[in-house]
């Protein structure tokens, strides 16, 4: 890009600022009319809910503030990219996104939207789109170098079905082909897709893996979703509760996800969770005891009560059977026994526990839903934790910005 095209991009951003959420929300409308089968691809509930409108707005005014220095933005590419190859997102795909980019800049703007503006913004398109299709060529390639890796969609079969809480299914999908699987990373996510009837259409659907790593199998641990109205992505979730059983095939693509253990952890780990947010722990503390570090482990976690508390036995054998690990649990609605037993009433608050200890270097990971997250991370910040030892993981398109 030239100076001149990167000036044009910085002086869009007060637009952006303003009415970014306006632009992205015309352009998939535009996109999904031109480009119908985009909807078996796209999730349509974060489309009604706003949530991917909001968060591709923020992308796009993050890409144009940094527009001189792009490669700053390499973490924000390596999440979206991860989410991009878990649902077989190719080049190509690129090309039509940007087609009704730049024609929604064009009509949103108006008689704004100069020649010399729209020349800038489809050069610097083209650029982001070469740098996002790049990274996302080596997460694939890494996908297939792994021992029986696999990019694209391949069909897995269901082998039992086990509930977990009053709510909570975990589903054991081994693949259809009878081969392995290649280990994925603690923390990671599979991509699911369903055809909903209702609907005439598919729907992809991520779900953390909450099974240790191993070469058999991918165990994910779903939540029904109740209530009088159930949006798109509780429709997949009950689908599978109600309508997929032992002996259904379905397909899945490769796990990926940034939000992982790191490979050469060396620290304390606490584990935040509210809700169904604890399936990716279970993946996590599993490979943890099985590599049997020495290191503390502590987990907090918040839900209704001890009948929607998955994995509640599980976890008890884990703490009693290894000295390192420690948890605190927190019921919305406990009964006296569970009051008895030591499990704190009310949401999930770290100023409540007592003897919580905050050692140097742990690693904290929070996962749950988007207000949840904002008030451990604040609580976290208020105790003096270093920020950069602070990940989350917020289900759908990230819409917090939190540092």
């Amino acid at each position: 890009m030239t100076t001149d095209q990167k000036n044009l991009i910085l002086a869009t951003v007060p637009i952006l600022k303003e009415h970014g959420v306006l632009l992205t929300t015309h352009f998939y409308g535009r996109m999904f009319k031109h480009n119908p089968e985009l909807k078996n691809m796209f999730n349509m509930a974060n489309q009604q809910t706003g949530k991917q409108q909001t968060a591709l707005a923020m992308a796009v005014l993050a890409y144009a503030e940094n527009i001189a220095n792009p490669s700053v933005l390499m973490p924000v590419v390596d999440r979206i990219g991860h989410k991009h190859t878990s649902i077989d997102i190719r080049p190509e795909h690129y090309s039509i996104v940007g087609q009704h980019l730049i024609a929604s800049i064009a009509e949103v703007l108006g008689d704004a939207a100069t020649a010399d503006i729209l020349d800038a913004w489809t050069v610097a398109y083209n650029q982001l789109a070469k740098l996002m299709s790049g990274h996302e060529a080596h997460l694939y390639q890494n996908q297939t170098d792994k021992p029986n890796g696999w990019t694209g969609w391949r069909l897995f079969k269901l082998e039992r079905k086990e509930m977990e809480s009053a709510e909570i299914c975990s589903f054991y999908l081994y693949p259809a082909d009878g081969g392995k699987v290649p280990l994925h990373k603690p923390g990671q996510y599979i991509s699911i897709k369903l055809f909903l009837p209702d609907l005439g259409m598919a729907q992809i659907r991520q779900y953390s893996i909450s099974s240790a790593p191993n070469n058999n199998y991918y165990r994910i641990s779903v939540k029904r979703e109740t209530g009088a109205t159930v949006d798109i992505n509780g429709m997949i979730s009950n689908q599978l509760h109600n309508d997929v059983n032992e002996g259904a095939l379905v397909e899945l693509t490769a796990p990926a996800g940034s939000f992982t253990l790191p490979d050469d952890l060396d620290a304390p780990v606490m584990f935040i969770s509210g809700g169904v947010g604890l399936t990716p722990f279970m993946s996590m503390v599993q490979h943890l005891s099985g590599q049997q570090t020495k290191h503390p482990i502590t987990w907090l976690h918040g839900c209704r009560n001890q009948t929607v508390h998955a994995f509640k036995d599980d976890l008890a054998q884990l703490v009693n059977t290894n000295s390192n690990i420690a948890q605190h649990i927190f019921y919305n609605n406990p009964t006296q026994h569970d009051i008895e037993e030591g499990i704190y009433e009310g949401f999930l608050d770290i100023n409540q526990i007592n003897g919580l200890t905050h050692q140097p270097g742990t690693r904290y990971f929070i996962c749950g839903p988007s207000v949840f997250i904002q008030k451990q991370f604040n609580d976290l910040k208020q105790f003096g934790i270093d920020t950069r030892n602070i990940f989350f993981e917020e289900f759908g398109p990230q819409v917090l910005n939190l540092n």
